[in-house]
């Protein structure tokens, strides 16, 4: 009998697919990431893995795994597995892409929205007894339409983000390491260079994977060419924004706003961003929708079933 390993219970009856299967399924059933011992200890004898975006699969990980032939990653991204390490031990790594395109897109929208609007400020004034009816000047804020918008990575989220924001009035510019047509022909886009679009773009949205290469690809030099009014949101990973440089922006005003999904320490936050009136925090749930989540689950388990049965993986990844 097969056995597979899930480092979270999935959400939606996806695993429920393995055991008709056959399959024995063990789960973790706690509700946070599962201690790295406990997961060497847990993935031995185990014929397939499904973890998620918080569980570190690094070398010490996958050596322990004696006869383990997929590891199904619950994300996107896959920034938190050792894929050219795993693949060396001929094991397959799969990745679940387009099924949380949507999602995430509308909340790098709904970040954007808050930020420009200073949403925050207001509930915040609301809860806390502060408001005392209308005032001219209370909470000015910035209109989207006729704004520059810069999209920086134009992937699947990153153009369904753009189309959006599109939908406002605004102009899509792009950054991207290869040209995109689809941004070009269906959103009059145009691709420009990093530094033009930091500092041209009134709204900023960050759309890229977390590799060698995008780590801290705004950093100190390019940050500063921020516009002062302009609003940045990140909902692909942390690390590819110096977090502790953009504070400083934003505790100085230098930038009108910052909205983040994702962090650089996560699930550490920086306390000094808890301080902050001009910035929006959520708690990583781009993908956080029922459908978006079974997706997720789903394409997972079929995965896992796919190499397991002796066919190809229907999602692959290799190492970048």
């Amino acid at each position: 009998m097969k056995r597979i390993f899930v480092t979270r219970k999935l959400v939606g009856d996806a695993q429920l697919l393995l055991k008709k299967k056959g399959f024995h399924v063990n789960i973790y059933n706690e509700d946070h990431p599962i201690p790295k011992q406990e997961l060497i200890k847990r993935v031995k004898d185990v014929d397939a893995l499904i973890n998620h975006v918080t569980d570190k699969i690094d070398k010490e990980v996958i050596d322990s795994m004696k006869k383990c032939k997929v590891i199904a990653n619950c994300a996107v991204g896959y920034n938190n597995i050792d894929v050219e390490y795993a693949n060396s031990k001929g094991i397959v790594v799969t990745n679940t892409p387009n099924v949380l395109t949507d999602s995430t897109a509308d909340i790098a929208v709904s970040l954007v929205l808050a930020c420009a609007r200073r949403l925050h400020e207001g509930e915040e004034m609301m809860r806390t007894g502060k408001f005392s009816g209308y005032k001219p000047h209370l909470l000015l804020g910035i209109e989207l339409k006729g704004k520059k918008v810069g999209i920086i990575g134009a992937g699947e989220i990153g153009f369904a983000t753009a189309k959006r924001l599109k939908a406002f009035g605004t102009e899509i510019i792009y950054f991207n390491r290869s040209r995109k047509e689809k941004f070009e022909s269906e959103l009059s886009a145009k691709r420009v260079t990093l530094n033009y679009l930091l500092k041209s773009s009134d709204i900023i949205s960050v759309h890229l994977p977390s590799t060698k290469e995008t780590f801290h690809i705004l950093n100190k030099t390019n940050l500063k060419l921020i516009k002062k009014r302009a609003v940045l949101v990140n909902t692909s990973r942390g690390e590819i924004v110096d977090e502790k440089f953009l504070i400083e922006m934003l505790k100085k005003k230098k930038i009108f706003a910052a909205g983040f999904d994702v962090y650089e320490g996560e699930p550490n936050v920086d306390p000094e961003l808890f301080k902050l009136e001009n910035v929006f925090l959520l708690p990583h749930i781009g993908s956080a929708t029922i459908e978006a989540r079974t997706a997720i689950a789903e394409l997972c388990v079929k995965n896992v079933i796919a190499v397991l049965s002796g066919k190809k993986a229907i999602t692959p990844v290799k190492a970048n």
